[in-house]
């Protein structure tokens, strides 16, 4: 536990401790994940030199300092307020500077927002599964257009719309996610937690075979119900009622070695504890208004320290914001050293493929300049 950080108390899982001066390498996980989805990946990266720090998420696992509940303030789970809890926690373990950063999921934008606001402590990033498409930006140009401007969160909305229209009706994950609703759903599901959770892991991995993706034309109704069930979600289904016909069978389940069933009770552990809505508030986060009036402060600004994509090649999040891969490459991140996805990992790449991550992010640190303080 790391007291004291940003008004958190930070659990973190690390290696690589044991002796002074090391560089530090920083894992920051997604949703429904913790510091412990990262276990195979830590002791590659110690082994490799780093000092490694993995911690649970504000809103998730053995963090605390946070406040519960769906009426809870969400500005404190806002992205520049969590980009202040990594800054945060690099200061209390002592380090001017990450020689890695790594952003998963949820993650990715936060490792995003640190790499844009703190170049300078955050000298290169690495985002997987979620392409970051840049800070929302001011309107350019406007000042003798007559044309009002839009309205915020109106595409979304219509999107919304159009999704139910369709037959049979369909809703984004994201819609679904920020409902009240949805922590009871996933926290006390008919089929058990552990149960639930199982085939969650399953159904976004690289076992499932119904996993194939590829880009999207663009972000109308029918192109996003091109995506799985988890993404786009036949409406009124609840998350554990959408992922229950693809449980895996005691056959699957046994061969799966990245998660074991002794792997799989940590979670189902931790989030029966502490249920989800600590780690839904960020779905709610990405449309509010004023959160993302905030982030405007960085209007038109790109992530100019070296930067690298890494995501699975059965992983549905690299395509699940159509357009957002394009516009990060060409534009949101000017020094990106390339997009990596990794044969064998869907949306779990470093619990799924840790060694196959780990050279790639090791040979990306070695381009990038090496290991420094």
């Amino acid at each position: 536990m790391i007291h004291g950080v940003n008004g958190l108390d930070v659990h973190i899982l690390e290696d690589g401790y044991e002796s002074p001066g090391r560089p530090l390498a920083l894992l920051l996980h997604g949703f429904p994940d913790l510091a412990y989805g990262w276990r195979h990946l830590i002791p590659i990266l110690a082994d490799a030199g780093y000092h490694v720090v993995a911690p649970d998420q504000r809103g998730f696992g053995r963090t605390t300092g946070w406040v519960d509940g769906y009426d809870a303030p969400l500005a404190p789970f806002g992205l520049l307020n969590m980009t202040r809890d990594a800054l945060g926690l690099v200061s209390a373990l002592g380090y001017r500077r990450t020689a890695m950063l790594v952003g998963h999921d949820l993650g990715s934008p936060v490792a995003a927002y640190c790499a844009l606001a703190r170049p300078d402590v955050f000298p290169s990033v690495v985002l997987m599964s979620a392409p970051f498409p840049g800070p929302p930006a001011f309107p350019f140009n406007t000042a003798d257009s007559e044309a009002p401007p839009a309205q915020p969160n109106a595409e979304s909305q219509k999107l919304a719309a159009a999704l139910a229209a369709l037959d049979p009706p369909r809703e984004y994950y994201q819609q679904y996610l920020s409902t009240r609703r949805a922590n009871d759903d996933m926290w006390h599901p008919p089929q058990g937690l552990h149960t639930f959770l199982r085939a969650f892991f399953h159904v976004k991995s690289g076992d499932w075979p119904g996993n194939k993706p590829h880009p999207l034309k663009g972000r109308t109704a029918a192109d996003l119900a091109q995506m799985p069930t988890y993404y786009v979600m036949d409406l009124g289904k609840t998350m554990p009622e959408t992922v229950a016909p693809f449980q895996p069978s005691t056959g699957e389940v046994a061969a799966c070695k990245w998660l074991t069933e002794p792997e799989l009770a940590v979670y189902t552990q931790e989030f029966g504890r502490t249920g989800f809505q600590g780690a839904l508030q960020a779905y709610r986060v990405f449309p509010d208004p004023d959160l993302n009036a905030e982030l405007r402060l960085y209007s038109g600004r790109t992530i100019d320290a070296p930067s690298l994509f890494i995501g699975g090649t059965s992983d549905w999040g690299t395509y699940s914001a159509p357009g957002a891969l394009d516009i990060m490459r060409t534009k949101a991140a000017a020094r990106m050293a390339g997009v990596e996805l990794i044969d064998g990992a869907g949306h779990w790449i470093q619990q799924e493929q840790p060694a196959r991550l780990g050279a790639l992010l090791l040979n990306f640190a070695k381009d990038v300049g090496g290991p420094h303080q």
